[in-house]
């Protein structure tokens, strides 16, 4: 049995969403993170990743299990209950992942400033 996710896991202000680094699409770089530590079923998954609408988590978990990084198992039970957990290739992103993260907090205040500094060119035009 894996611990639950952490509802704060991901920080509103993390710099998973300042990185100019994506794996896929938005929320597929936080889902592989939430399936570090094991196999999660769908509703576990919502809680770190509560701005995340159900269709767009489908949609993400599908194109990571059609691109081989996770798998989906469904368990015939007298309730019918789905998990979702990384495949070897899926595991072999949190390396790169680890990197990007890394460099993204090394320059968190470089990415801040080019931010701010686009959005004063926006507001300004």
């Amino acid at each position: 049995m894996t611990t639950p996710l952490d509802p704060d896991m991901f920080d509103p202000v993390c710099p998973s969403d300042l990185s100019p680094i994506r794996f896929g699409d938005k929320w597929a770089g936080l889902i592989i993170r939430c399936l570090e530590d094991g196999p999660r079923r769908f509703s576990e998954l919502r809680v770190p990743l509560r701005g995340v609408t159900a269709k767009v988590l489908t949609q993400s978990l599908r194109a990571l299990e059609r691109d081989g990084l996770i798998a989906r198992a469904e368990h015939p039970t007298p309730v019918r209950r789905v998990e979702y957990a990384l495949t070897p290739l899926g595991r072999s992103m949190l390396g790169p992942m680890a990197a990007a993260c890394e460099w993204t907090a090394e320059h968190w205040d470089e990415l801040l400033d080019a931010r701010e500094a686009s959005m004063s060119l926006r507001s300004a035009n």
